[in-house]
């Protein structure tokens, strides 16, 4: 089959023949029709520091698809050939602590789909059944690619409840224009979205956010007016990784506000942890998905009229995928799907 793959170690990826899957008992094998661009896999493609570190060539990369299941071990029990389905790219150990204690997502041993193990930028893809999930009805392929991206924004925007609460996003990237079409359809009174990137601020108005506000040009307080706000923001989520977003989401949230943190940093980020004191604020760092109760949230959350189709901004043949990488590392885009059927 044909299959994305970090051949060696160093920048680069090569469209290249490599084996089909061949499915264990407990295995599901699925031919990919759609897949996401991720910000890890720009990662393994530039071979920055992390992923030098983490990647082992050759390795087929990718972790966000939907795809049709062609064929099941013989220990599969709920999943069949035909069925259209996603799948969950944290790969549990089943045995520690969490894992036990039904905290799944808080696995210690987490391996990652197209991280450390073979991924979905390929025609033929193969997971655990207990990471598979099947869309038992009618959804966008497009939409059902991104299900693994989507779910992050799930988790974030609901760690928190919203409803009539005044929520601030900083990050419009597309794991934070979901979380803001998500906190927008929970019922958040105001939704107000930070970045300094024009084209995706305008993706956010798309989506119907209260006000998609350039940082770099506006302070977020000047807005308070506006939205006939006085004591600050009650749930905020941080999706950049940036310092400087994060510290202006602490000195602008309300007393007893609540942050979830998405963003992973580059770095060390120094913040002044007095306000974090006097303020009561709480602070809760967020990781893929709770599995499963994110996905079914997922699931409800779609078949009750949220709609993901403005975060969807590009399409490529899988042939494509050097302007599909180019596309997503720009900036100036939402999310970059590649199509798997055509060549």
């Amino acid at each position: 089959m044909k299959a994305l793959v970090k051949v060696a170690q160093g920048p680069g990826l090569e469209l290249t023949d490599v084996p089909d899957p061949t499915p264990g008992p407990d295995d599901v094998v699925m031919r990919v029709l759609r897949t996401g661009i991720c910000g890890t896999d720009l990662h393994i493609d530039s071979w920055d520091d992390w992923a030098a570190r983490t990647i082992r060539p050759p390795r087929v990369i990718g972790h966000e698809f939907v795809g049709e299941v062609v064929e099941v071990g013989p220990a599969v029990t709920k999943v069949s050939v035909g069925d259209l389905a996603s799948g969950e790219g944290h790969l549990i150990c089943g045995t520690c602590r969490n894992c036990k204690a039904g905290r799944r997502h808080l696995c210690a041993n987490t391996r990652g789909f197209g991280v450390h193990v073979d991924g979905a930028f390929a025609e033929y893809a193969m997971l655990p059944e207990q990471n598979v999930w099947v869309h038992d009805y009618r959804v966008d392929l497009d939409v059902a690619a991104i299900f693994d991206p989507f779910g992050n924004a799930v988790h974030t925007a609901l760690a928190f409840p919203v409803f009539g609460e005044d929520v601030l996003i900083t990050g419009a990237g597309p794991i934070g224009l979901m979380a803001a079409a998500v906190a927008k359809h929970a019922g958040a009174r105001h939704v107000v979205i930070t970045d300094v990137s024009e084209p995706r601020l305008e993706l956010a108005r798309k989506i119907g956010v209260d006000r998609a506000l350039d940082v770099s040009e506006r302070a977020i307080g000047d807005i308070y007016a506006e939205l006939a706000m006085s004591e600050g923001f009650d749930v905020g989520m941080e999706m950049s990784g940036q310092p400087s977003a994060l510290r202006e989401m602490i000195a602008n949230m309300t007393h007893g506000g609540r942050i979830a943190m998405l963003g992973l940093p580059a770095e060390e980020i120094a913040i002044d942890w007095s306000v974090v004191v006097l303020k009561m604020l709480t602070v809760k760092g967020i990781y893929g998905r709770e599995m499963f109760e994110t996905w079914y949230a997922m699931s409800v959350l779609l078949q009750g009229g949220l709609d993901l189709t403005p975060v969807i901004t590009h399409r490529y043949a899988y042939t494509q995928y050097v302007k599909a990488f180019a596309t997503a590392r720009s900036g100036r885009c939402g999310k970059v799907i590649l199509d798997w059927t055509e060549a």
